[in-house]
This record gives structure tokens, C-alpha cells and sequence, in this order.
């Protein structure tokens, strides 16, 4: 089970509170998530990713294990302690501005 924290814009969207637990079929990566979160709420589809081009959305960051995963590949597997549902993984809207 893979838990995921969505920013609170995503989670009124999703008519969700707290964090969501998903189940991923095989090896849990960016792209596995990303995969089985908007199969179980379709709501957020194209809000995270592009839906044509699939790419991640401007000012939208990943973090597991307080490190920064945005800029991974999206099939790198992530950290033992995300696929054991230990910690979280974070979806995060940047900020931006001067």
C-alpha cells in the first residue's frame, strides 16, 4: 500500500481528507502512482500530468523521504520506505514569484 499526500487544492477536488492509500501493481514508481491514483479518481486526471503528453504539470514537485523526486526519471523505483507504506509520498504544489 502507497500512501500519497496531495496538496489541498487536490484533495477538495478528489473530495478526499488526509492522505490517500493506493494499491500499485508492480514495482511502486512516479509513474505507477501517478497511474493508479487517477485510475481511483479520474477527478484528477490532467491535473497532475499533462493527459496528452503525460509530463508533469509546471509547479508541481514529488518528494519521498525528504528528498526532492521531481526531477527523476518517473520510472525510477522509489524508496523502499514509500513502497512499504512507511512514509508517504508528497505531491506538492511549488511556489513561485519574487
Amino acid at each position: 500500500m502507497i500512501r500519497v499526500v496531495l496538496p489541498a487544492h487536490l484533495r477538495t477536488l478528489a473530495r478526499v481528507s488526509g492522505e490517500v492509500s493506493l494499491d500499485v501493481a508492480g514495482p511502486p514508481t512516479i509513474v505507477s502512482v501517478l497511474n493508479a491514483l487517477e485510475e481511483r479518481y479520474p477527478m484528477l486526471r490532467g491535473t497532475i500530468r499533462d493527459q496528452v503528453t503525460r509530463e508533469r504539470r509546471p509547479f508541481l514537485r514529488f518528494f519521498a523521504c525528504a528528498e526532492d523526486w521531481t526531477h527523476e526519471p518517473a520510472d525510477t523505483p522509489l524508496p523502499e520506505a514509500v513502497a512499504k507504506g512507511e512514509e508517504p509520498l508528497l505531491v506538492i504544489g511549488a511556489i513561485a514569484g519574487g
